[in-house]
């Protein structure tokens, strides 16, 4: 049976939601993400806002001098994650073969449903108007023998895209696009391939791996096979969580004292809650720190016996806040991270020891 993958991906999500939850910012640029008089960034831009150069990860204050007519509002995760899963129940409904990336992307393995549908494309048109009916977004669809070539498809066909890759054709279709669609290339590997004079996914595909090698190392043989449209991974279903936490920029330093308290708790709450709605639990707390002057660390503190109980998230977070909180330290970011993750019951007893050996300091 010939694979069909789709690459689901909903087209500028948090933004789309606001305009979508507030018919006055229809039509206007939008962006979402933290206040330009402190660290904020845009985390998501509406296409209004892109056609002014605004672009996700930019610094808040810079995106509202390049669309100073732009609508900021503050992000809203839980009203993002429920119309996520909206989303991906309706995508379960065509198959049960789902792999979500994030909120608003996922991979969907049709192979055994698209003739039900009278072809890829056809289930492709499908999924779309069904987000479109029911949720009022719009989703972008790439659709390939393969999840690399899926996403490629999508990412080039956006916004509200349907790219079909027919079988045997990857590589051709691959070929005329920009180094960085590959998956996985960035601007540092952009830059490096351009230097060694690879330009063009074609050019990839076309050079002898020794010339890949010297330029990318070991990582240079993937990417000929990406390249090539070659791709075997399968769409997981049962994809292993490495960790749950959240952290958070202040918008000016902080000193430990209550407000930097407060958001500790409130920060370990909200992992606690993440856990719980995983059906993971950790044994193993990270509280990550960065000072003023961008120096960060971070400690933590293992037990034997799993949780997800935010009482203990949060103890574990102080303890660990309270052994390296020095007078005079100012802190521009605070996280909690839980990992070692395990599914199961919640446990009845254990006490979090510290994990000497596991600090470590890392750069900025």
């Amino acid at each position: 049976m010939q694979r069909v993958i789709i690459h689901a991906d909903l087209d500028a999500f948090y933004a789309s939601v606001e305009q979508l939850d507030d018919p006055e910012l229809r039509g206007k640029p939008v962006v979402v993400g933290g206040s330009p008089e402190g660290r904020g960034v845009v985390m998501a831009a509406s296409y209004e806002a892109r056609s002014f150069g605004v672009r996700s990860a930019m610094p808040m204050g810079r995106a509202l001098r390049l669309c100073r007519q732009a609508v900021r509002v503050p992000p809203r995760f839980s009203r993002y994650s429920e119309v996520s899963l909206q989303v991906m129940a309706l995508f379960r409904e065509v198959t049960p073969i789902v792999a979500p990336l994030s909120l608003d992307e996922a991979f969907l393995d049709v192979s055994e449903h698209a003739d039900a549908y009278g072809g890829s494309e056809s289930l492709a048109r499908h999924l779309k108007a069904e987000v479109k009916q029911h949720t009022g977004l719009t989703l972008s669809v790439g659709v390939a023998a393969n999840k690399l070539v899926a996403k490629v498809a999508s990412d080039i066909g956006k916004p509200d895209g349907l790219v079909v890759v027919p079988p045997g054709t990857e590589a051709a279709f691959l070929a005329p696009l920009k180094t960085r669609a590959l998956w996985g290339v960035g601007p540092k590997a952009e830059a490096v391939l351009a230097a060694a004079g690879f330009h063009t996914i074609g050019q990839i595909a076309a050079a002898e791996p020794p010339q890949l090698e010297a330029a990318l190392g070991s990582r240079g043989l993937w990417l000929h096979a990406m390249a090539r449209g070659v791709d075997d991974s399968p769409v997981s279903t049962d994809h292993e969580r490495k960790s749950v936490g959240a952290e958070n920029t202040f918008p000016r330093d902080l000193t430990d004292g209550p407000e930097l308290r407060a958001e500790l708790d409130r920060i370990a709450q909200s992992v606690a809650r993440r856990l719980e709605r995983s059906g993971f639990r950790a044994r193993t707390i990270v509280l990550k720190l960065r000072y003023a002057n961008f120096r960060t660390i971070t400690r933590q503190s293992s037990r034997p016996l799993p949780t997800d109980d935010s009482g203990e998230v949060a103890a574990t977070a102080a303890a660990l806040l309270d052994s390296v909180a020095g007078p005079g330290d100012r802190f521009r970011l605070i996280g909690i991270h839980a990992t070692n993750l395990v599914k199961g019951e919640p446990d009845q007893l254990g006490l979090w020891v510290p994990a000497a050996e596991s600090v470590r300091e890392a750069g900025a």
